[in-house]
């Protein structure tokens, strides 16, 4: 995931959060109908379906984590760049660009907490009679 411009790091995001956005379409996929009930385990669909989850969820964290200390890092050397040289446009410049970046990855997180929890709950919805995940 490039941490450099924002635009690659949103589609990586995307790409990473299928999943999640995918969510009923797999838990209808895991958990059978009761026709279908003694062919499928459900148990065992939804223990899938959880650590993939869980998976998705630790990946995307560092992901966006690296890319905040990344980032945050490369703000605090224009500052100090910018102030050595206050009159330097350009410095200026990068530093506004480095800091709304690092904004808009900073909210990442709290979109990465909504789409958990939204995931987490309709998994509950669905899975809560064959498997309770552990607190």
């Amino acid at each position: 995931m490039s941490c450099e411009d924002f635009g690659e790091f949103k589609e990586a995001l995307k790409v990473l959060r299928l999943i999640d956005d995918k969510i009923i379409y797999q838990l209808n996929k895991s958990i059978p109908t009761d026709s279908f009930a003694r062919e499928i385990n459900a148990e065992h669909k939804c223990r899938e379906l959880y650590n993939e989850l869980l998976a998705g969820y630790k990946t995307r964290d560092q992901a966006i984590k690296k890319c905040i200390t990344l980032v945050s890092e490369n703000t605090k050397q224009l500052r100090e760049t910018n102030d050595k040289r206050p009159d330097d446009f350009q410095v200026m410049k990068d530093l506004r660009k480095e800091q709304t970046k690092l904004r808009l990855m900073q909210s990442e997180l709290s979109v990465e907490e909504i789409i958990q929890q939204r995931t987490v709950k309709a998994f509950n919805e669905r899975c809560w009679k064959y498997f309770k995940p552990p607190q």
